[in-house]
């Protein structure tokens, strides 16, 4: 990836490209026998709502989204599941993140979940949750690699899914479970 990575809010004129990020990525991913979306999620109707909603981030790369991702508060009732480090209001959660298959094994998935740990430290928030599809050996070695933590699982209409933890600290290192 050449050039700089630029992150902002997504808008609602973007939805269509930002539409593209994933359709191209759901084909990627069933084309590596990852089948965890699909036609029926993430929807148009979800990212419009994200934009609605002010949560949905864009990273731009040589002008074109090449990563989309909700941030918020939202969780599904089997985050309950959890067994989290923090038992606090200071935690946002990472939804859709995706990257565009043009960027991919470039290190944009790391780069972005970097950035987000830096926002996040820097609004004082001390964790950050999501959920991994269990038969993605890419995005598990990702948040592997940069200290997430299961602490948990639950099981969606796509399957087995962890639940994962990253605590965050003034330095950015992980204080969580290894």
């Amino acid at each position: 990836m050449e050039g700089a990575l630029v992150f902002q809010k997504g808008n609602k004129e973007e939805v269509q490209e930002i539409f593209e990020v994933f359709s191209e990525g759901i084909k990627e991913m069933i084309a590596n026998g990852i089948y965890q979306w699909d036609e029926v999620y993430p929807t148009m109707e979800d990212l419009e709502n994200d934009l609605e909603n002010e949560e949905l981030y864009v990273g731009k790369a040589e002008g074109d989204i090449g990563v989309v991702f909700v941030l918020n508060q939202d969780f599904d009732d089997q985050y309950q599941n959890g067994k989290w480090v923090l038992k606090t209001e200071d935690f946002m959660v990472i939804h859709r993140l995706c990257v565009h298959p043009k960027f991919q094994n470039q290190g944009l998935g790391k780069k972005t979940l970097l950035h987000i740990e830096e926002i996040l430290k820097s609004q004082g928030i001390k964790s950050i949750r999501l959920d991994a599809y269990t038969l993605n050996p890419f995005a598990l070695r990702m948040y592997n690699s940069l200290g997430y933590s299961v602490v948990g699982e639950a099981n969606w209409r796509k399957g087995k899914f962890y639940l994962m933890e990253k605590i965050l600290n003034d330095k950015g290192e992980n204080q969580g479970l290894t």
